[in-house]
């Protein structure tokens, strides 16, 4: 028979198809296995409707073979096959979609989920096969006939033997190059993978021979090989199922084989969402971060199906940044999909169901902090940084989404605490919220900006993480409550009498001050003060940068670097007051070498580095050795 020119199509068309639309060339299994699924679906449908169509549900599958000396991969179906005008319309048109029509012939009935709407699919093909031949015959004729193409040059239709109705897809896989390794399509357990990646969860039985070796019989160590026809799909997804039908072992094995961790989920969020946008969703909370989550090779996102079929490995536009720690799997038949079924439009659909998977984990992670204190917290230590980020991030967009599942530990009891459980336990007469900075809970424990702060009954949050002050920053307040540090140069511990004594020594000493500043020129400003106890000095800041945050921001591998405004504050009732005073009056050389001292020893208390720190150990031993 003569062959044919692709009828509404260039042979450019049919090179973009086979070149352009599909980056990834094993989804070809996914297309044909999806039209199989579809040819099946129309049938079965019918015999819902036509008592002349004798089929049974169970007898349905898609057949897969494979015979490496021919190079040839058959996936075959008993579905509704076509006619010679079918195979005409479907496969000698580009873009002509038989899925499609049937869907929108039959709209009104809304239980038809039909996979294949673009009528490229079976191009796909192409991309692996050298040569491709589709066998079918329908079921509402005696004739088989074939469709034969080796690619853009056209096809040719002719008569074919087929017993029974159907349709075979044959392709003859292409040779091996250099660099594309074309028999890797040819191999049994490739092919079950790509089954299971792609296909696990259509409707029908994927069969397959898969050898197996057994022990042979009346044998206690000589095996043989048996072949042997197994499904090789699941059939129905976990997802799909009654959540109250589903035991704890079965979500925990399914996160494992599909998310290759072998610790199980701290929650499991199984979900149907009935709307304008239906979906499934299964979502789990790890107990711990991958190893590579804060590496630029972490890949966020959910796996995304489409009626059981595998869109996307990794959706990112499903979860929020402060929530790609989240794994597991969508499934909606409403998503608008693309020409090639591998990228998502970007709609409203996919916005909708973000927006619905936000908010319920949201929910899941309050009730966890609520119900279950001893899980969350593991989870908090796992991902609090990533929630952290994600109120920082974007200008604070996000913080009151957030703000309620961070905690700190508490100076009260050394445990975690959230912000409401802080504010909920506020003195009388308070009206901040205290907070102190540092690498672990001991050290700022050990602050002397602390120690007074305690002494008078207020509890203070210690942020230990790096992102912490910042994220403090951006939130403001809480509950109408400003957060203040303890180290900031406005505390306001004193009562009013205590300042207007503390202003009127600060101002005797002023020109005393002047001249330490001559030894320490760093500082803002040198004063005593009333917010240490029983150390005798520390550091305190003034402006939006503490030193905490300049430690963390000079840390960064980049070449921006700052400085935050310090007061080297010296506490007026400690006996090195009266010493600084007695120097002022006759040694004021050895004034300025004891105010770099007691300013090195400020910024040690703080972690932050000494720029001279030779000079600072001779005046040390200069002052020891008299």
């Amino acid at each position: 028979m003569a062959k044919k020119e692709f009828k509404a199509e260039s042979k450019r068309l049919m090179d973009l198809m086979i070149n352009s639309i599909y980056t990834n060339k094993e989804i070809f299994l996914r297309e044909i296995i999806s039209n199989a699924s579809d040819a099946i679906d129309k049938l079965y449908y019918r015999s819902l409707t036509d008592k002349s169509v004798k089929v049974k549900q169970k007898e349905f599958e898609i057949f897969i073979s494979i015979d490496k000396d021919a190079r040839t991969l058959t996936i075959s179906d008993n579905g509704c096959g076509m006619t010679k005008e079918e195979l005409e319309n479907n496969l000698g048109t580009i873009a002509q979609s038989g899925s499609k029509s049937f869907k929108d012939e039959n709209e009104p009935k809304k239980d038809i989920d039909i996979i294949g709407q673009f009528g490229v699919g079976f191009y796909s093909s192409f991309m692996v096969s050298k040569n491709v031949k589709v066998v079918s015959k329908s079921y509402d004729s005696d004739e088989a006939y074939q469709f034969v193409s080796e690619g853009i040059d056209g096809y040719r239709i002719e008569k074919a033997d087929k017993e029974n109705y159907g349709t075979d897809v044959i392709l003859t896989i292409r040779d091996d190059i250099e660099d594309e390794t074309y028999s890797e399509f040819l191999d049994n357990y490739r092919i079950q993978g790509l089954i299971k990646k792609y296909s696990d969860y259509i409707t029908y039985p994927i069969k397959m021979e898969v050898e197996h070796e057994h022990l042979k019989k009346g044998s206690k160590d000589e095996y043989e090989k048996v072949t042997e026809i197994e499904t090789i799909n699941s059939l129905t997804p976990l997802w799909k199922r009654n959540k109250k039908k589903i035991s704890e072992e079965e979500y925990n094995t399914f996160y494992s084989d599909k998310f290759f961790d072998y610790e199980k989920p701290l929650k499991t969020i199984h979900n149907f969402s009935e709307g304008k946008v239906n979906f499934h969703s299964m979502l789990f909370i790890p107990s711990h971060a991958p190893y590579n989550y804060y590496t630029k090779d972490y890949e966020k996102g959910l796996q995304l199906y489409s009626n059981g079929v595998l869109i996307m490995e990794k959706c990112a536009d499903l979860l929020p940044d402060y929530f790609s720690f989240v794994k597991g799997v969508v499934d909606s038949p409403d998503l608008s999909l693309n020409i090639s079924r591998e990228i998502l439009q970007q709609d409203r659909i996919l916005k909708t169901i973000a927006k619905n998977i936000e908010t319920k984990i949201i929910k899941e992670l309050t009730d966890m902090l609520e119900n279950d204190r001893e899980k969350y917290e593991q989870f908090h230590k796992a991902f609090s940084i990533q929630l952290k980020f994600g109120i920082y991030n974007n200008y604070g967009e996000n913080k009151d989404k957030l703000k309620d599942l961070i905690m700190f530990t508490s100076s009260a009891d050394k445990k975690l605490v959230t912000l409401k459980e802080y504010v909920s336990r506020l003195k009388d007469d308070q009206d901040v919220i205290y907070y102190a900075n540092g690498e672990t809970v001991d050290k700022i424990d050990m602050m002397p900006q602390v120690e007074l702060v305690k002494d008078k009954g207020f509890e203070i949050l210690y942020l230990t993480d790096y992102v912490d002050e910042f994220v403090i920053q951006i939130l403001g307040e809480y509950d109408g409550k400003k957060f203040v540090n303890v180290s900031s140069k406005d505390l306001n511990l004193d009562t009013e009498e205590e300042k207007e004594k503390l202003k009127k020594e600060n101002e005797e000493n002023k020109d005393m001050f002047e001249v330490m500043k001559e030894g320490v020129p760093e500082v803002k400003e040198i004063r005593f003060t009333h917010r240490l106890k029983t150390h005798p000095i520390c550091l305190s800041t003034e402006g939006e940068i503490s030193t905490e945050m300049e430690k963390v921001i000079n840390a960064m591998p980049t070449d921006e670097k700052i400085s935050a405004t310090t007061i080297l504050e010296i506490n007026e009732n400690h006996e090195i007051a009266n010493k600084l005073k007695e120097l002022y009056k006759n040694d004021k050389d050895k004034l300025k070498e004891y105010s770099k001292i007691l300013y090195a020893q400020a910024r040690l208390i703080e972690g932050l580095p000494i720029a001279n720190p030779t000079e600072i150990s001779n005046l040390i031993c200069k002052q020891l050795s008299k």
